[in-house]
């Protein structure tokens, strides 16, 4: 079936405006036509949400949002699972989406904003503190990716954030496991993971090479190797003063 007219038209008029900077006046007022013209656009729809999302008004973002998840569920229901679990934190609603957008595509595994919907659920779980179901996603993440594509494609952060788990759950050797395999496979340059081993190695006793590994650590943050998102926090983000704090006990 081809498109309506309307379709056409409402595609050009949302494809001219492209180029204009996202959530700036001109750039809504050519989305709202395209939407005025074709109200069944979902891409249009979604792209409106957007610029309310980031400005922080979740009244406007969510009726926009749903709109665009009712016209097209396969494809904006993760996303709207993915703005849940970092824009507002809801992990509940966030899995609610992840796992629905499931249901949808049984045979395929969804990507969101370009990772698995797995790796975005072992994220959610870790924020409810399910480690467990946070440890089942993550490892089935990681086994399709290396099926798949190969060790080297596997997102990082994912054994930052298994690390993470095993450390809060006290298990301090397979924490280090995977803090170490995330400075594996970012060419040994990664703040957060060196912060982690540094707090292992304070605990075993290690201060010199704890107090070693946190200045090292301390390095990469300064120089921008450290787990961050643009627009908000991300999951277990740390800061300067972390470091610093950790400084000062391991050199008292």
């Amino acid at each position: 079936m081809g498109k309506t007219k309307e379709r056409v038209l409402a595609e050009k008029v949302f494809k001219e405006g492209e180029h204009l900077f996202q959530g700036s006046p001109k750039s809504m007022t050519r989305i709202q036509k395209a939407i005025e013209i074709d109200p069944t656009y979902a891409e249009a729809v979604r792209e409106m949400s957007v610029a309310y999302l980031k400005r922080g008004m979740p009244h406007l973002w969510k009726k926009y949002m749903d709109k665009a998840v009712a016209l097209n569920p396969k494809v904006w229901q993760g996303y709207r699972g993915y703005c849940y679990l970092w824009f507002y934190r809801d992990y509940k609603k966030a899995i609610a989406d992840f796992d629905a957008n499931d249901v949808l595509t049984p045979n395929i595994t969804d990507a969101p904003q370009g990772h698995s919907v797995d790796y975005w659920k072992g994220i959610a779980y870790l924020g409810l503190k399910d480690y467990e179901n946070s440890l089942l996603y993550f490892d089935k993440y990681i086994k399709e990716e290396i099926e798949e594509f190969g060790t080297s494609t596997v997102e990082v952060t994912t054994y930052l954030y298994k690390g993470i788990v095993y450390y809060e759950t006290n298990d301090f050797e397979k924490a280090k496991e995977n803090f170490e395999l995330l400075l594996k496979n970012s060419y040994n340059v990664y703040a957060d993971g060196k912060y982690y081993l540094a707090l292992i190695l304070k605990e075993e006793g290690k201060i010199e090479e704890a107090k070693e590994m946190v200045l090292s650590g301390l390095k990469d943050f300064n120089d921008g190797y450290v787990n961050q998102r643009p627009y908000v926090e991300s999951m277990r983000e740390l800061y300067l003063e972390d470091y610093q704090n950790l400084i000062k006990d391991v050199t008292k």
